[in-house]
């Protein structure tokens, strides 16, 4: 079944990959380089699912959480976050501002998109 997913990602080699094996599964990609425009294609897009980098210029993946799941529009489009922050307190806290999945770089392609799955 194809879904919408909006990718949220500075680094413009992981957008390509995680792009790519989304659209190899049949869903839809909307990639997003700077977090500063992520709330704004999220209400245009509508997507089933955002792929979310933690760190990131101007805007964190934590703060962007945070700002989705307080606003009504987009509390309940689920949110994967794939950080390089890999410690127990950094999944918690992200997970805590309301991310759904976590998934820590490097990325496993198997976790990856069995996360992607589960959260469909």
């Amino acid at each position: 079944m194809t879904k919408k997913v909006l990718v949220v990602e500075d680094n413009e080699l992981n957008l390509k990959l995680f792009c790519d094996l989304l659209r190899a599964h049949q869903h839809v990609v909307e990639p997003v380089r700077d977090g500063r425009e992520a709330v704004a294609r999220a209400r245009d897009f509508q997507p089933d699912l955002i792929v979310m980098d933690i760190q990131m210029p101007h805007v964190t993946g934590y703060d962007l959480i945070l700002e989705l799941k307080a606003d009504a529009e987009l509390r309940s489009i689920p949110v994967m976050a794939v950080t390089a922050y890999a410690g127990r307190e950094d999944e918690e806290r992200i997970r805590a501002a309301g991310a759904n999945a976590y998934v820590s770089k490097p990325i496993s392609l198997q976790r990856f998109m069995n996360e992607i799955a589960a959260l469909m």
